[in-house]
C-alpha cells in the first residue's frame, strides 16, 4: 500500500496527504479561525479586514483566503476588502484590481502582436522575402 506522505506547508509536520494538503491539526485550526471570523462578522458587519484580524487573531492572509474561497461573503460584509496582488489597492474579488488586470491584458496583447510580427518576418526570410529570387546562372532542370 502506497501512502502519499508530505510535510504540512503550514506547520511542517509529516502527514498523510489529503484533499486540502494540510495536516488534520492545521485543518482544525483553520476551521476554528473561520468560526471566529464568522462570529465576529455577525456582530460587526461593517468591520474591515484589519479590524477583523485584530479582533480574532486570524492573519489577514488567512482572511483573504476565506474571502477568495467564497467562505466570507463580501455582499454581507461590504468593508471586507483585501489588497490587489500587484499594486496593493483594496479590492473585493479576484487577485488584481481592474487597472492592473487591464494593463496585463494590454501587455499580453502587445507581446502576442510582437511574436506574430517576428514569426511573419522569419517566414518571409525563409521564403526569400517578399520577392522570389531566380538564379539566372543555374541550368534549368529537365
Amino acid at each position: 500500500m502506497d501512502m502519499n506522505l508530505g510535510n504540512c506547508p503550514r506547520c511542517g509536520r509529516l502527514f498523510a496527504k489529503n484533499f486540502r494538503d494540510l495536516c488534520p491539526s492545521c485543518m482544525k485550526d483553520i476551521e476554528a479561525e473561520y468560526e471566529k471570523c464568522l462570529e465576529y462578522l455577525r456582530e460587526h458587519k461593517s468591520a474591515t479586514m484589519i479590524e477583523l484580524s485584530e479582533a480574532t487573531g486570524v492573519t489577514t492572509r488567512q482572511i483573504t483566503k476565506f474571502i477568495k474561497e467564497g467562505r466570507i461573503s463580501i455582499a454581507n460584509n461590504p468593508n471586507m476588502m483585501y489588497p490587489c496582488e500587484v499594486c496593493g489597492v483594496l479590492i473585493y474579488e479576484g487577485n488584481m484590481c481592474d487597472s492592473c488586470r487591464n494593463r496585463l491584458a494590454r501587455d499580453i496583447s502587445a507581446a502576442t502582436r510582437e511574436e506574430e510580427a517576428k514569426a511573419a518576418n522569419q517566414e518571409d526570410r525563409r521564403n526569400g522575402g517578399a520577392y522570389g529570387v531566380v538564379d539566372k546562372f543555374r541550368a534549368p532542370e529537365r
